[in-house]
């Protein structure tokens, strides 16, 4: 993260920083740059070598927030072969295996719930047993209801301007991040979701499949609820991509584990067999 004034530019594999001494980072060190200050300049031959190592760089405003980030156009050779095939995906199957990725969700949601020991987690269950095709009677909105409430209150909102809502967008939009960064790399546009469609935004793909992932940042931002969006804390949820977490029954770094889950949807929605699936279960 970038913080301060500072000029970047490329010197054989490193990333130069200087500011008031200058610092060198090989780029195979790095995963992810947020440039956190908008008194940081880069080079353009900088960005290029980012983009060929699929690096990601993200941009925060003038309020340090999230509100761009780099995106290759091509993150892959068979780029066009795959978003013909994106654009052609079984539509009847697509949409059951967002059924299948939003069932994950609530029931990591309630599997909070209940490491936290809130009683309200069978009241998530219960919306399991009762989701339907494509969620036609939106039992994840019920869902988020009853969680957020128990996380944060009953009169907590997430429409409300608070800190809460200030880290959980944070944690959401580098989780957002690592998912267009992986989907781009498999091939795919961001922009074709399934259940996500709004035309203003760049990345409905991936809000469709990072669903059961956002309750690694929800447990995150619950234990440090009473704490302010602070740069050190705003390092705290980018590292959350650094954890480790189980998938598929072994353990991974969260970076990781969203690869092989994207991949692994990718392969589900091109053989149309939901056998392939293997989803992220909160523990």
């Amino acid at each position: 993260m970038i913080k301060s004034h500072a000029k970047l530019n490329y010197k054989n594999d490193y990333l130069l920083v200087r500011s008031d001494d200058v610092k060198m980072i090989h780029l195979s060190e790095i995963n992810t740059i947020i440039i956190d200050s908008t008194q940081v300049s880069l080079t353009s031959y900088l960005l290029c070598e980012l983009i060929k190592r699929k690096i990601k760089v993200i941009f925060c405003d003038e309020k340090r927030n999230p509100s761009s980030e780099l995106v290759p156009y091509y993150g892959n050779f068979h780029t066009s072969k795959n978003i013909e095939e994106q654009i052609h995906w079984n539509t009847d199957f697509a949409r059951l295996v967002w059924t299948q990725i939003i069932r994950q969700k609530i029931e990591n949601q309630a599997n909070l719930l209940e490491k936290l020991e809130y009683d309200t987690s069978e009241k998530l269950r219960e919306y399991i047993t009762e989701l339907k095709y494509f969620d036609e009677t939106n039992r994840e909105g019920h869902a988020a209801k009853v969680y957020f409430n128990s996380l944060f209150g009953k009169g907590f909102s997430r429409d409300d301007v608070n800190n809460i809502n200030a880290a959980l967008n944070y944690g959401y939009a580098i989780l957002l991040s690592s998912f267009n960064k992986e989907i781009v790399s498999n091939g795919y546009l961001t922009q074709l979701g399934i259940k996500h469609t709004n035309e203003y935004n760049a990345f409905n793909l991936s809000c469709d499949l990072m669903e059961p992932f956002r309750v690694i940042v929800d447990e995150f931002v619950y234990q440090n609820m009473e704490l302010e969006v602070t740069p050190e804390l705003k390092m705290q949820l980018v590292d959350l991509l650094n954890k480790k977490v189980c998938y598929c029954g072994k353990e991974y770094f969260l970076t990781n584990a969203i690869q092989m889950y994207v991949k692994k949807v990718f392969e589900t929605l091109r053989k149309v067999n939901l056998e392939n699936l293997a989803l992220y279960v909160f523990q």
